[in-house]
């Protein structure tokens, strides 16, 4: 699960100062100590302070889970920068965004913190608690009765900020001033309860339990637990005892008094209830501390620590019953009937390392390799040749040939197994300087992270999940790595045809579509270079033959009314380029034709047109046709075992699945008629191609796991 350790200790990132600042913060050391114990059980945690970026933060931290996924929660710390409501302000963020998180909810903390609605309500409840009042300023009357001595505290902090006992009106009255001069805050006044002091902290929802009780035994000086005591180095007057020495019936009261008071307050996951217990042995509640420390020194830890519990165990019960209180006790995929389903280690292995995941894809997004770059290409075939040699891969030299394609494969080889494809060269005309990652909560954004780095990243990590799985090297795959897909596979063609008909099945990690859509159809692709070249022309000169422009415009617009959407052929213009001399008409017209089609005959017939437009016939104006690219439909099938698989596997781990068409060209045209074959594997896109292109976020993970599951069935 991913953890985000939501804490505030030295950030000031908000738009304005001003208010209440916040005093209490967790040292750095407990911080640690927390992060540690959660990662010593497999958890991803990371550390952020809970300022005005903690929403981008998280998003980045958190993307959207996987069916199955324990969804990521947050440890929330925080006490907040500034203000009197400070405890609420990250549970309100998180609640907006809707991120779980550990701990009590806004309007708890809210209620808590203010320690004479806290009475009150615990008075309705018929709660006890010493009687009190609320001094609004240093000269406001005490219109309730109240015996000295007593106890001054602001009305709304906490740590025992200005916790004082005073015998008389005057220091009542230097109390109060100190508390209103210090926190521009009104006073808590009640009774002095002499006596025992004993905290009971709280761990659950539904049932909450109840953890021994600490009794805090003070040595010399004030009978209380000032906040003096808490950081001057003086604590060591004050002794904790656990389980504090209370006969079974005051035990047993005390617990049930905290118990109330939590569900009273509408406490979760964790609180601690503060009481005094008079020479008679009566129990009163001081207060309640809706976010109890889980410093090491603190009543809460050494509580479970008396139950045996480590402090790891501590956190991670926090997060389990957080958890619960989310998602219910069941919120992992449910085993089988025989007790284990048969590929949760490779989904635990997935999930555990999402953060490796996207940490991969935006190390080969800012390796540049567009198809033209020789240097870039050369940079990530050897980090390619790299993580294959990790994986134990073999290197298949009959179906390499060095320049635009590499073939790798496990140790039984691909014949009559799967084998994997997926470009390493980032296609298109693309210019300046790359487009840098960057995420967003359903998004990721950077050159070719879609096009090319998507379904490398996710080929790699199915990988690796079977190997530290150990079942990789058992299976039959291959991996077909291609460098020309911005030249429309030109020179990779011949050598994947002949290991396309080598394997068993192909899977061709271009990006799909959203939902969980793979393509199983799509169109051929043919690409022409035309060159109309004439004599230089005057502007104006009166003569019979046609100046080269108006030739090739008069051509181009016969050719593209040949497209008929219905047939599913289209024939279009992609450049035009014209050369001319001053104030003379183009003398030269260079151009590129594209036709995308399904049906091969009227490929070909509109082929046959495109020559025939501009052939050579004896005039001033010559013509030169060559074909560039030549890429061949995937048709759809209807008997489709490979497509069917997947489907079943999808529906059983709750993935989504689709199939869709594309108008986009790729190599599984290049696969043989009678091997099975599908397209899209990599995840899902938006603004192929451009400088907007996009890869969705959710998909990453769903697409390997997907992947990593149907090939440990291969």
């Amino acid at each position: 699960m991913k953890i985000a350790i939501v804490y505030n200790r030295e950030s000031q990132a908000v738009i304005n100062l001003f208010g209440t600042p916040n005093r209490e913060k967790y040292g750095l050391e407990t911080i640690k100590k927390i992060k540690d114990g959660l990662q010593s059980l497999g958890h991803q945690v990371k550390t952020f302070e809970g300022d005005k970026n903690i929403i981008a933060k998280l998003e980045e931290f958190m993307p959207s889970v996987i069916s199955g996924e324990r969804p990521g929660l947050v440890f929330n710390l925080s006490y907040g920068i500034q203000g009197k409501g400070r405890y609420m302000h990250v549970p309100g963020i998180l609640e907006m965004i809707g991120v779980p998180y550990v701990g009590s909810g806004p309007e708890t903390h809210a209620l808590a913190l203010d320690k004479v609605v806290t009475k009150m309500i615990l008075l309705q409840k018929g709660l006890p608690t010493p009687r009190f009042a609320e001094l609004e300023k240093p000269d406001s009357p005490i219109t309730a009765e109240l015996t000295y001595p007593l106890i001054v505290k602001p009305k709304n902090e906490a740590v025992s900020f200005g916790l004082k006992i005073v015998h008389n009106e005057e220091e009542l009255r230097d109390g109060v001033k100190t508390i209103y001069d210090t926190f521009q805050s009104p006073t808590l006044v009640e009774e002095y309860i002499e006596g025992r002091e004993v905290n009971v902290g709280l761990l659950g929802n539904n049932p909450v339990e109840a953890l021994p009780p600490v009794e805090l035994v003070f040595g010399d000086g004030p009978q209380i637990f000032t906040y003096e005591d808490k950081t001057s180095g003086q604590g060591s007057r004050v002794q904790k005892v656990c389980p504090a020495p209370l006969d079974d019936e005051l035990m047993e009261k005390v617990k049930q008094l905290a118990i109330d008071t939590f569900h009273a307050l509408n406490c979760f996951d964790t609180a601690r209830v503060d009481f005094r217990i008079d020479k008679n042995g009566n129990p009163y509640i001081l207060e309640v501390n809706s976010m109890a420390s889980l410093g090491a020194d603190g009543s809460f830890v050494y509580a479970a620590q008396t139950l045996g519990m480590s402090y790891a165990e501590i956190m991670n019960r926090i997060v389990e019953v957080t958890s619960e209180r989310y998602f219910g006790p069941q919120f992992v995929i449910t085993a089988d009937e025989s007790g284990e389903k048969k590929g949760m280690d490779l989904f635990e292995t997935i999930t555990k390392n999402r953060s490796r995941l996207e940490k991969d894809l935006k190390m080969w997004t800012n390796m540049s390799s567009r198809t033209e770059d020789a240097v870039g290409l050369s940079a990530v075939r050897k980090k390619v040749t790299e993580r294959c040699t990790k994986l134990g891969l073999q290197l298949n030299n009959d179906f390499t040939n060095g320049r635009s394609a590499w073939t790798w494969e496990t140790r039984k080889g691909f014949e009559g197994g799967t084998l994997l494809v997926v470009p390493i060269d980032v296609p298109g005309n693309r210019t300046g300087y790359p487009v840098p990652y960057r995420t967003e909560q359903e998004w990721v954004y950077g050159e070719g992270v879609a096009s090319s780095r998507g379904g490398l990243t996710t080929l790699m990590h199915a990988l690796a999940a079977l190997k530290e799985t150990k079942k990789l090297q058992s299976k039959k795959i291959g991996v077909f790595f291609y460098a020309d897909e911005g030249r429309g596979m030109r020179y990779s063609t011949p050598m994947f045809e002949k290991a396309a008909e080598k394997a068993g099945e192909v899977i061709v990690l271009q990006p799909g579509f959203t939902d969980g859509k793979i393509v199983d159809q799509r169109r051929g692709f043919k690409q022409f270079n035309v060159i109309v070249e004439g004599d230089p022309v005057r502007m104006g000169k009166s003569t019979k033959e046609q100046d080269v422009l108006s030739y090739f415009v008069k051509q181009a617009d016969d050719l593209q009314s040949l497209s008929n959407r219905r047939k599913k052929l289209a024939v279009a213009v992609q450049d035009v380029k014209s050369e001319r001399y001053s104030v003379l008409m183009p003398h030269r017209v260079n151009a590129t034709f594209s036709i995308t089609y399904l049906d091969q005959d009227l490929a070909k017939d509109a082929e046959k047109k495109l020559r025939e437009a501009f052939k050579n016939n004896g005039s001033s104006i010559r013509t030169y046709v060559e074909e560039i690219v030549d890429r061949k439909p995937m048709t759809k099938k209807k008997q489709h075992p490979l497509r069917d698989r997947l489907e079943a596997l999808s529906e059983a781990w709750n993935i989504p699945f689709g199939t869709e068409s594309s108008l986009l060209p790729s190599a599984a045209g290049a696969v043989p008629a009678k091997i099975p074959a599908v397209c899209g594997f990599a995840p899902a896109s938006k603004d192929l191609f451009t400088p907007n292109e996009a890869l969705h976020r959710r998909e990453l993970a769903q697409r390997t796991l997907l992947l990593a599951l149907y090939l440990e069935g291969e």
